[in-house]
């Protein structure tokens, strides 16, 4: 399965439609995540005032946008995002509220999907919740808000299988999908409670490379990599694939502190563009909707029926499928679900700070859970003080 990025013009979907069409890939370096890392205050500035010059006459009383432009990636860990586009469960939601067109854009990895959000190319996107603390920190606010969960867990450090313990990877080479990324802090926080230390140019006592996460998997084949803390499916490749083994299973990281559900950690949330939100609630309300039903039925859905429909949506997103085990590992690691586990994030902004990528911050003001907790049969979530829910 590539791993690429797709410009709007390449996918177009309309309420009416069928499943997107695979387009030209755009490959993203390492630069532009240290540009979302180190300098977006700019572009956050740039994209919320040309939105505002664009829809000044609809701020004051809120109108449908004609459009809604939504990022998300060619993971398992996006399911929700893959079914909702694929079953037009999201086109049809829009298109009852008045927004008759959905375009949407797949990227590898959360930095460039913030970059694109931030600078104005997406309204709204499925990505991790680092990206998302990093965008919402580098703004002072004014960027994202997080409005509701998608998935929780499915991420793990794989090695190769002469490594047994962490002391062994002083010296070694390790990839994550991209510098700030979920899992390249996830990585870094955890070299660092072992002693190891990382920097975000991969010098330290491990070498960590952001790598497109189809390259990951060659690159150990190749034996050039001693491993990677990967999303799923890319754990399950490499371990079901390329012979590797599982040091690290992320889950057993989290002992419930903050968010009460001890071995769930946030992986995938839906967040949108605030001025966006701002100028177009009903979008954001329809967009919202469309989640809700993929993830209910990603959550009543037999295990079989889960693979089916997600191998299909990544064909037709990624343009490949992924075998019957790769797919049924990967889906067995990862709960769906609307709840932010907004409680994690403290941890999640600590361990940021730790790696090196991001500051410390207050984050009140980062989730906007109303309009979630407003849909009828929706369980109410806790923004855990961290916003309005």
């Amino acid at each position: 399965m590539s791993e690429t990025v797709k410009t709007p013009e390449t996918i177009r979907i309309t309420a009416d439609s069928g499943p997107p069409k695979r387009g030209r890939a755009i490959a993203l370096g390492i630069a532009a995540a240290v540009v979302i890392l180190l300098g977006a205050g700019t572009a956050v500035a740039t994209a919320l005032n040309s939105g505002e010059q664009r829809t000044t006459s609809s701020v004051a009383t809120g109108t449908p946008a004609p459009q809604l432009r939504l990022g998300y990636f060619g993971n398992v860990t996006h399911a929700p995002a893959l079914v909702g586009v694929q079953n037009g469960l999201i086109a049809g939601t829009l298109k009852d509220a008045g927004t008759n067109s959905l375009t949407t854009q797949v990227f590898n990895a959360g930095p460039a999907a913030i970059e694109a959000l931030n600078a104005g190319a997406i309204d709204a996107a499925y990505v991790g919740p680092n990206p998302a603390i990093n965008s919402f920190v580098q703004s002072h606010g004014e960027s994202v808000s997080v409005i509701a969960g998608a998935a929780a867990g499915g991420a793990q450090l794989v090695v190769q299988p002469g490594i047994t313990g962490p002391e062994q990877l002083k010296g070694k080479v390790l990839a994550t999908p991209q510098l700030g990324g979920t899992q390249d802090v996830a990585l870094r926080a955890y070299l660092a409670s072992k002693g190891l230390k990382t920097t975000p140019n991969g010098g330290g006592d491990v070498t960590i490379n952001p790598t497109e996460n189809a390259q990951t998997l060659k690159l150990f084949q190749d034996g050039k990599l001693d491993g990677a803390w990967l999303p799923e499916p890319w754990a399950s490749r490499l371990v079901l694939q390329a012979g590797a083994k599982v040091l690290v299973d992320e889950k057993d990281l989290w002992d419930g502190s903050g968010t009460g559900k001890p071995g769930e950690f946030p992986t995938t949330i839906l967040i949108v563009n605030k001025t966006f939100a701002a100028q177009h609630p009903q979008t954001v309300e329809a967009l919202l909707k469309g989640h809700v039903a993929a993830v209910d039925w990603l959550s009543r859905a037999t295990p079989a029926q889960k693979a089916s429909t997600v191998n299909a949506a990544l064909k037709a997103a990624a343009g490949s499928e992924l075998p019957a085990d790769v797919i049924e590992r990967a889906l067995g690691n990862i709960t769906f679900t609307t709840d932010p586990l907004a409680g994690a994030y403290p941890k999640l902004l600590a361990d940021g700070v730790t790696a090196g990528v991001t500051k410390t911050a207050d984050l009140h003001g980062l989730f906007d859970l109303r309009a979630l907790n407003a849909l009828s049969g929706q369980a109410k979530v806790s923004a855990a003080g961290l916003g309005q829910d």
